[in-house]
């Protein structure tokens, strides 16, 4: 065994031995219980960050404990490969999407396996690839069959800087999730996957989810957003072609017979029509307009000041009969409802704010049971329940009981009905851009969209295609790809679609395509993703809560529905790891800096570029544009791969931020090079020496609580992997046992002390194997094994060990400690007291006051009591 620790030739050693064993390569053995364990796998940006190691490190040392734990462990690992990210990166590297993203794949597949992940590439898999797409398409083909694909005309969220349509899941506080610009609204031919068919189910399984975070499955639910309530029907008094009435979806129906004025979203299809030729038609148009460009998700249009414009058209409240205006405002969402609002000002702050503004009707229909409330006077909406008024035959009735029997009135009179309506709406799918998936339709003027013949799948990305300038898609000014003939008609002047699916489709059946990634007679093959299936233990950023985790659990429920899987939920457990976050470092001339770009001077940080002094920001997750960040290559360069990961694990605990800490990283490595040294130091006097696992009674006390340590430790371990993966204190607890070693005496030591010592250097192996695979490997075959040590298996602690001979008790007198003393371990409890009682420091105390109680607490403490 060499004197000093080399990481880099360790670790390279290693890699290349498990490569050529094939170490990490499973296939499906039903006699063979299976653990699936997933991270979320990147996009190809060509260098792997901070976050992803720890993300990574995570999960294989789950995955490498549960091999050892004796499981059929598939942790596979693939790419996120189409998308905007890569077409726009491409493009700002002037280059093309697929050269660039191949290119990255390579790269980063290099720098993985440099980190020593106990990945199975055999299964290795890229969204961008004829042979994957070909099968979602397939899938497309069969929901446009079931209609659970469609096409419409709508407004959709744009953003012209990456010229494609925005989900509004990837609409952040107006701008887009990708490029941070604003985003207007256009309106557009798009595809949609009726994922509200599922909200209700998607909503009842969040309550099934006990392996979920809570915070995760409630973003999930507030997304869903279900609302009971009742549709009210609005009659339009002027009828604009077949439209006669505006159905309002409500959940306050008790207030109905104070709405004055009905309010549209900007985007209604109605705005237009019922505005045109009346003398409000420019102001309607130009209001339109202007909101198109404005931030128009829920979440900001509560910051804007409510605004509006009338249409110059009326409806007619069913109820009370009265002409309400109806106008168009900015705080309508078509999102929410049905796009139109019965506003009652006297009972919401938002329309009470726009009638204040607008000189508009206030009628109170619920008041304090003890309190009369003066619309004239009032300075707020009174929002709080109370007694019906002004409300005809539901006078005098608690409001709460009046939302069920006006529900029912509008029921029975034909003005409405009780309904639920729920915020999350169809998915979206269509992308106006280059690199993704093609939607196989063709549209032919004489049959509309038909879908493309099964036979003729994949329909390839033309990836030889020139990119234009200014972000725009290629493929519609590409004749060969659009030119089609109908496969229904024969039209030969038929066109193919030109937009490409969302890169969510991708991610959201990956996870089945890995069980069986080279078929090629379907998506997968439904015996390995019925033995694989669903995913154990998924892993990746709480940032993916709605938008790849719902849609994942919708695209599994589809799956459910064609016959191909047999279940709904397509991960058991889930982790959110935290955040890797470092301080900020600011040049007053250049800005901020990496940390390669600043320098000591007297004792100060100083900028390398131009030496002045440096701004120490706060601590902040770690960003390019901030360039917080630091690159693991210049850590596997300086320290290694084993050094890396344990830090990232020993940080924090998985689910919290981690916090850089240039010393933390150093400290690890110290501590890697302790053990390295105290091995190398014992290795000859116990390498023949066989593990002691006998009786503690002929052991010397040393030995016994070092025996019993190891013991202690095993079991803490284990229980923390088991319970929490909380791996910082796991690593915390080995590094106790090694100080427990670490100060022995060995020559002195008789042959099972010193099988006691091998024992416990053989469990600092075992233990640390899932965590710092290199470096326990190295050092398992300095303990003469020749098999790795992930074909070992887990240590196994030893009840009968854990279980002290002697108890520690502690002596107060009037509640404060005095003394304390050790017992055998099957001492009684009158013993204890009788022993505390003649204990001299004890005495000191009593001082022959008289004694009013003896307290003997579980053989644990004496209170004695004068």
């Amino acid at each position: 065994m060499e004197e000093k620790y080399n990481p880099k030739k360790i670790e390279l050693k290693w890699q290349s031995i498990w490569e050529r064993d094939n170490l990490f390569k499973v296939v499906e053995n039903p006699e063979q219980k299976k653990y699936y364990l997933l991270e979320m796998f990147p996009y190809p940006s060509g260098k792997i960050h901070i976050g992803h190691v720890r993300n990574y490190t995570i999960g294989d040392v789950v995955a490498r404990y549960k091999r050892m734990k004796g499981y059929n462990v598939l942790h596979p690992m693939g790419w996120d490969a189409f998308g905007m990210p890569a077409e726009n990166a491409a493009i700002a590297n002037n280059t093309h999407p697929a050269q660039w993203t191949y290119t990255n794949i390579d790269n980063m597949r290099s720098q993985l396996k440099r980190l020593g992940f106990s990945y199975d590439w055999d299964r290795e898999l890229a969204t961008c690839r004829p042979e994957y797409y070909k099968w979602e398409q397939w899938l497309f083909l069969k929901m446009f069959e079931k209609k659970m694909a469609f096409r419409k005309e709508s407004f959709v969220n744009w953003c012209d800087t990456c010229q494609t349509v925005l989900a509004n899941e990837q609409v952040e506080a107006g701008s887009c999730w990708r490029c941070g610009k604003t985003v207007r609204q256009k309106k557009l031919w798009q595809w949609f996957f009726r994922v509200t068919d599922y909200a209700e189910d998607l909503l009842i399984y969040c309550d099934k989810l006990p392996g979920w975070p809570e915070k995760v499955t409630t973003m999930q639910k507030n997304w869903i957003g279900k609302s009971i309530g009742a549709e009210i029907r609005f009659t339009i008094e002027k009828p604009v072609d077949e439209n006669k009435d505006i159905p309002v979806f409500t959940t306050r129906q008790d207030t109905v017979f104070g709405a004055t004025f009905m309010v549209l979203a900007p985007e209604h299809p109605l705005v237009t029509k019922l505005s045109k030729g009346t003398k409000c038609e420019k102001n309607v148009s130009e209001f339109v307009e202007r909101m198109a460009r404005q931030d128009r998700t829920s979440k900001t249009i509560e910051m804007y000041e409510k605004e509006g414009v009338f249409t110059g058209a009326f409806c007619i409240n069913p109820l009370t009969e009265k002409r309400m205006p109806i106008y168009t405002a900015n705080f309508a969402l078509m999102e929410y409802g049905t796009g139109a609002v019965m506003s009652v000002p006297a009972h919401d702050q938002r329309d009470f704010d726009f009638a204040k503004k607008y000189d508009l009707d206030i009628i109170v229909v619920v008041k304090p049971e003890d309190e009369e409330l003066d619309a004239e006077t009032m300075t707020e909406a009174y929002v709080n329940e109370g007694v019906m008024v002004n409300s005809g035959r539901f006078d005098k009735l608690k409001n709460k009981k009046a939302l069920d029997e006006i529900a029912d009135y509008l029921e029975k009179n034909n003005l409405g009905r009780k309904t639920v309506s729920f915020r999350l709406r169809d998915w979206g799918i269509s992308r106006q851009r280059y690199w993704g998936a093609p939607i196989p339709i063709i549209h032919c003027d004489q049959c509309g969209a038909v879908p493309v013949p099964e036979e003729d799948l994949p329909i390839r990305l033309p990836e030889d295609a020139d990119m234009l300038e200014g972000g725009g898609s290629p493929i519609p000014h590409l004749d060969y790809f659009k030119k089609a003939k109908c496969p229904k008609c024969g039209n030969p002047d038929a066109k193919r679609e030109t937009d490409t699916m969302d890169t969510f489709v991708e991610s959201s059946w990956y996870f089945e395509r890995y069980c069986s990634p080279r078929y090629d007679k379907g998506m997968f093959k439904k015996d390995a993703v019925a033995y694989w299936m669903p995913v154990d233990q998924y892993i990746g950023g709480v940032e993916h809560a709605i938008l790849h985790l719902l849609y994942s659990r919708y695209f599994t429920r589809v799956l459910k529905d064609m016959g191909l899987v047999d279940f709904k939920e397509p991960f058991t457990r889930l982790l959110t790891q935290g955040m890797v976050c470092k301080e900020t470092v600011k040049c007053p001339e250049h800005g901020f800096l990496l940390p390669e770009e600043t320098g000591k001077k007297d004792s100060e940080t100083v900028c390398v570029k131009c030496g002045s002094e440096v701004i120490v920001g706060k601590i902040k997750k770690m960003s390019k544009s901030k360039k917080n960040v630091i690159d693991p290559n210049v850590l596997l360069e300086k320290y290694g791969a084993d050094t890396t990961r344990l830090f990232c694990l020993f940080a924090a605990p998985p689910e919290r931020d981690l916090e850089w800490s240039e010393q933390g990283v150093e400290g690890g490595y110290r501590f890697l090079n302790r053990v390295w040294r105290l091995t190398a130091g014992l290795i000859d006097q116990i390498r023949d020496i066989e593990p002691y696992n006998g009786d503690m009674d002929i052991l010397s006390d040393f030995y016994k609580d070092l025996f019993r340590k190891t013991h202690q430790t095993i079991y803490k371990v284990t229980t923390d992997i088991e319970e929490r993966f909380h791996f910082n204190t796991v690593i915390s607890a080995v590094m106790e046992l090694f100080n427990t070693i670490s100060g022995i005496q060995i020559k002195n030591a008789g042959y099972e002390e010193k099988g006691v010592l091998r024992f416990s250097l053989e469990t600092i192996a075992l233990l640390l194997g899932p965590i710092v695979p290199h470096f326990s490997e190295e050092i398992w075959t300095h303990l003469g094994f020749e098999e790795s040590v992930m074909l070992k298996s887990w240590p196994v602690h030893r009840e009968d060990v854990l279980v002290k001979d002697e108890l520690l008790i502690v002596v107060q007198v009037n509640g404060k400690l005095r003394s304390r003393f050790t017992v055998n371990v099957d001492i009684d409890d009158d013993t204890i007291k009788e022993m505390a009682l003649k204990d001299e420091r004890v005495l000191k105390f009593v001082n022959d006051k008289p004694i009013r109680k003896v307290i003997v607490v579980k053989k644990k403490l004496v209170n004695i009591v004068v």
